[in-house]
């Protein structure tokens, strides 16, 4: 197979430089193009420097990228800007596939869409064509779809650990309760005050309150699954290390079902997943032992309230819950083997 010709739009973000840094490993995929916006002129290395050693194109505009020789984009650009230049990749090269990392097409109503994030949707009828990304539950649209909208780093977690047991019936629809932490990295890397080292170092916080973007995109995939309106509990947390996340649901327990059925319902939904692994009993997942890797750790325990369970599930927020997902989608929508690039082990401590 000849290499894919790849531009990543928003490379001097954090998803944009791990995209790569994954990236340059993959036999099939040639970066020819990178674009940012203030940095635009400069060499890669001289914004990341981890990436100095790479043969990498100097970054430019988007206006400077020739999209007719471009067989997929990687989107890393903040919801908003996505959603008006992919409109223009596909109506200047409508045979170029996009792989979005941002939120514009994640969501599948365009009136929540507005809602959610305060804007209109600009491109409604691209939004039909686009493919929930997350690679385990939606392998045969991600095959085909022009766009492929990656779920957010939240959602990917959430998701993982909830659609197998809601899937089964051994869980409730009903008080679902997640209490999700991420590291800063999250945030993206444009200067915020309560990233800063002095605000975010050796501080725990809790932040949009009961009003996080991240929700409705978990409720909309747990009500497509079990076919009835799901609202979850959900608050996020900043955590004062640069990357991780770990999700914490509590659930309760479908009649007759018992921590047992849980755990074999997760086992048997990833048996043949090659990046998610359920723990052993009473093993704890943690982001440390998943760091820099595209791995999901999952694992289920038994509440001290009857009739309840916890489930916890750790991702690398950068990876799983971004770039590395990015990766695994393209592997599968150009029909390449899932795990190609993907294959590091975490890295630790």
């Amino acid at each position: 197979m000849k290499k894919v010709k790849a531009a990543v739009l928003g490379a001097s973000g954090y998803t944009g430089a791990d995209l790569l840094r994954l990236g340059l490993a993959h036999p099939n995929l040639e970066f020819v193009a990178l674009t940012a916006n203030t940095h635009a002129g400069k060499a890669m290395g001289e914004v990341f420097p981890h990436l100095a050693y790479a043969n990498l194109p100097d970054l430019i505009s988007n206006d400077e990228v020739n999209w007719s020789e471009i067989d997929v984009v990687f989107c890393g650009l903040p919801h908003g800007a996505s959603q008006k230049i992919i409109k223009e990749i596909i109506a200047k090269s409508p045979k170029t596939r996009i792989i979005d990392m941002s939120a514009d097409y994640r969501l599948r109503d365009v009136n929540l869409y507005e809602k959610t994030y305060g804007a209109k949707h600009i491109a409604p009828d691209l939004q039909k064509k686009a493919a929930y990304g997350l690679s385990e539950f939606n392998k045969d649209a991600i095959k085909t779809a022009q766009i492929i909208a990656c779920p957010g780093c939240y959602p990917t977690a959430s998701l993982l650990a909830l659609l197998p047991l809601l899937k089964s019936g051994v869980i409730s629809n009903n008080d679902i309760i997640i209490d999700a932490k991420s590291g800063v990295t999250g945030a993206g890397r444009g200067l915020k005050q309560n990233t800063l080292m002095a605000e975010a170092g050796e501080s725990l916080s809790a932040y949009a309150i009961a009003s996080h973007r991240h929700a409705p995109e978990i409720d909309q995939e747990l009500s497509k699954v079990t076919g009835e309106n799901i609202i979850v509990n959900f608050t996020p947390h900043l955590i004062p290390m640069s990357r991780g996340e770990l999700i914490t649901a509590h659930v309760k327990l479908a009649k007759d079902s018992n921590i047992n059925d849980l755990r074999a319902s997760l086992e048997s939904s990833y048996k043949d997943e090659p990046f998610i692994k359920i723990l052993s009993e009473g093993k704890i997942p943690a982001t440390g032992y998943v760091r820099g890797s595209n791995f999901c750790h999952i694992n289920v325990f038994e509440d001290r309230i009857k009739g309840r369970a916890i489930v916890i599930a750790a991702i690398d927020n950068l990876v799983k819950g971004s770039a590395g997902q990015a990766l695994q989608n393209f592997n599968i929508a150009f029909g390449l083997e899932e795990t190609t690039a993907l294959k590091q082990m975490p890295l630790f401590p």
